[in-house]
């Protein structure tokens, strides 16, 4: 990813509320940069009929896929009503979390042909299916909102992760205690060690997509669960030690 720019979740109002408003700025002109890449990309791979494969890649290459989905995420929801953008894809669309800012928004929405744009993002989508990455179509359903994590196996989203840092490894964390453990603790820290590298660390719950079902669990991730969770035995003290 050449472009580096730190993607801005929140709204114009959220970055002057928390003074972060040169982050939204930054963040907002990498957007129209970025759809107008995207605008770029269709007109010279666009043949009438098909899209080139490189369309996707090359944007992909300069804007990730953070902001790439952020574009056309916000496209498709400020168009529901075009009936040229599949179900599927606003059913897509209205699952990812833009503010709305209707006096922003609108300066990132890509002008291409909507028949043409759902293919793009057809493409976007299913070059994010090959990176085989845990959702929440893989958790409990509403473990977020209700589990106690202690002693769970978590998938930390990936829109906390930098990209090249995306895989299954870098995404389940084993929940050791906290107050970010109980759902409705005002406390938002979870102790958690990395089921990849072993890392002990803490994230907040929120940065949590929820508990893995553990149909999902990974035999690498099994093997690493068991060494984690296995009784310790104590050394024996000193003068405790026997010769046989």
């Amino acid at each position: 990813m050449k472009n580096k720019t730190y993607l801005y979740r929140g709204s114009l109002a959220d970055a002057r509320q928390f003074d972060q408003v040169s982050l939204w700025r930054a963040s907002h002109q990498a957007n129209i940069a970025c759809k107008a890449a995207i605008e770029a990309s269709i007109r010279k791979g666009f043949n009438g009929m098909y899209l080139k494969e490189s369309c996707v890649q090359d944007v992909l290459e300069e804007y990730g896929f953070k902001r790439v989905v952020w574009v056309l995420a916000n496209t498709v929801r400020e168009k529901l009503w075009d009936g040229r953008f599949s179900q599927s894809n606003k059913e897509w669309a209205r699952c990812q979390m833009i503010p709305p800012d209707p006096e922003h928004n609108c300066d990132f929405i890509v002008g291409s042909h909507p028949a043409v744009l759902d293919g793009f993002l057809n493409e976007v989508r299913a070059e994010f299916q090959k990176l085989n990455l845990f959702g929440p179509e893989h958790c409990h359903h509403d473990s977020y909102a209700e589990l106690n994590y202690t002693g769970k196996v978590l998938v930390l989203s990936a829109d906390t992760l930098k990209e090249a840092y995306w895989s299954q490894e870098n995404q389940l964390w084993y929940a050791h205690d906290g107050f970010g453990c109980r759902p409705h603790a005002i406390g938002r820290s979870v102790r958690c060690t990395c089921l990849g590298d072993g890392e002990t660390t803490r994230w907040n719950r929120h940065e949590f997509i929820g508990v893995l079902d553990e149909k999902y669990l990974p035999d690498w991730a099994r093997e690493k669960l068991m060494e984690l969770t296995a009784p310790r035995q104590e050394e024996p003290a000193a003068g405790e030690m026997k010769l046989e």
